[in-house]
């Protein structure tokens, strides 16, 4: 396990640096709006174990900077899950709690803003524990915030190696959840790569969100 964890760690170190030199860095990359006002939709992103980013190099980032492209005319704001992401095994229950604090207080600030939730890797654990999943402990979205959860969005989610996503039937709909095949984290592969992959799935995962935040 600590093998494996720091290959990860290596990987991701790897990846950010050759990606940083691909597209001038990743600063302005990851310069999301902060949730200041009530914005009409806000993006809560849980970075995975060691990411870097403030709301992840490899998914928050992309995603977030897709997403706003689908709508230029608004405002988007982003709010990242401020958790430790690392391999302790108290970290997917601080995210889990520090999620549903913010989301919480900001659905009664924000009455008419909507949510994309978004977890890469441990972050979908987190995600999905603030659904009402095991990780969680208890701690979970109230019920009044539901409805104002357009779509959430998973990447390299562990929680599929025991053959579920871990979210809930009734935000089946709302759920996009991507495994990319050879991930050792979500699907049981040997590739390590694949699971930092999935900045190239942000487009796809933009257009699914979009798709719901119209609808809501």
């Amino acid at each position: 396990m600590r093998s494996r964890t720091s290959t990860l760690a290596r990987l991701v170190a790897t990846v950010t640096a050759l990606t940083g030199a691909a597209t001038g860095g990743l600063v302005a990359l990851g310069a999301a709006p902060a949730s200041a006002a009530c914005s009409p939709v806000e993006v809560v992103a849980a970075r995975g174990t060691f990411e870097p980013g403030r709301l992840g190099v490899i998914v928050g980032d992309p995603v977030f900077k897709a997403l706003q492209g689908r709508f230029p005319k608004k405002k988007l704001s982003a709010h990242p899950v401020d958790y430790p992401a690392d391999a302790s095994p108290t970290s997917p229950r601080k995210g889990v709690q520090a999620l549903v604090k913010h989301v919480t207080k900001q659905a009664r600030a924000c009455p008419k803003q909507k949510f994309v939730l978004v977890g890469y890797s441990q972050g979908a654990m987190v995600v999905t524990g603030a659904l009402g999943g095991a990780v969680g402990g208890g701690t979970k979205l109230p019920k009044n915030t539901h409805a104002k959860i357009a779509a959430i969005l998973l990447f390299g989610n562990p929680n599929r190696m025991a053959g579920k996503s871990g979210v809930a039937k009734k935000f089946a709909g709302r759920t996009l959840d991507i495994c990319k095949k050879g991930d050792p984290v979500c699907g049981g592969g040997t590739n390590m790569a694949a699971h930092l992959a999935y900045r190239s799935d942000a487009d796809r995962a933009a257009r699914f969100a979009a798709e719901k935040i119209r609808k809501r």
